[in-house]
């Protein structure tokens, strides 16, 4: 597959997660972990919630508002970290923010990230860094607070 046939089918992927998130919804029960995170240059916000099993991240959910990337970058992370540790989901968590920010160009790397590295082009539209890394910087915020 070429570069560009590649490309497609990364932007085919997330506009299918913006306009048809099965991730956008509420989680059964109460929620370990729920958190807001907002983008006040551009108005997302979404709320992240969390089922934790131990140290593993069980369930994710989200809702909220906001532009086709930072719906669908907040989906694609909760398919990407759904059954992981917290210790692995770290780890993909700054693959990715590096990723977007140019510092993590190392493909066995990136390959991490699995479906999430559909976003690597965001780093080339600096308006939708924010908007990419909103759910991201969320999730991160509340393991890094999680003993």
């Amino acid at each position: 597959m070429d570069e560009n046939e590649l490309e497609q089918v990364y932007n085919e992927l997330i506009m299918e997660h913006s306009m048809n998130s099965y991730n956008k919804k509420k989680l059964a029960g109460v929620p370990d972990f729920c958190e807001i995170g907002h983008n006040p240059n551009c108005g997302d916000e979404i709320t992240l919630e969390i089922k934790m099993n131990g140290n593993v991240i069980e369930d994710l959910a989200f809702s909220g508002h906001g532009c086709a990337i930072s719906q669908a970058s907040t989906s694609i992370m909760i398919d990407t970290l759904k059954g992981k540790t917290v210790e692995e989901a770290k780890e993909i968590i700054s693959t990715f923010i590096g990723m977007i920010k140019r510092e993590t160009k190392s493909e066995e790397e990136l390959r991490k990230l699995e479906d999430a590295i559909a976003f690597r082009n965001v780093a080339n539209m600096p308006a939708r860094v924010k908007c990419a890394l909103l759910a991201w910087h969320t999730l991160e915020d509340i393991l890094n607070g999680k003993k």
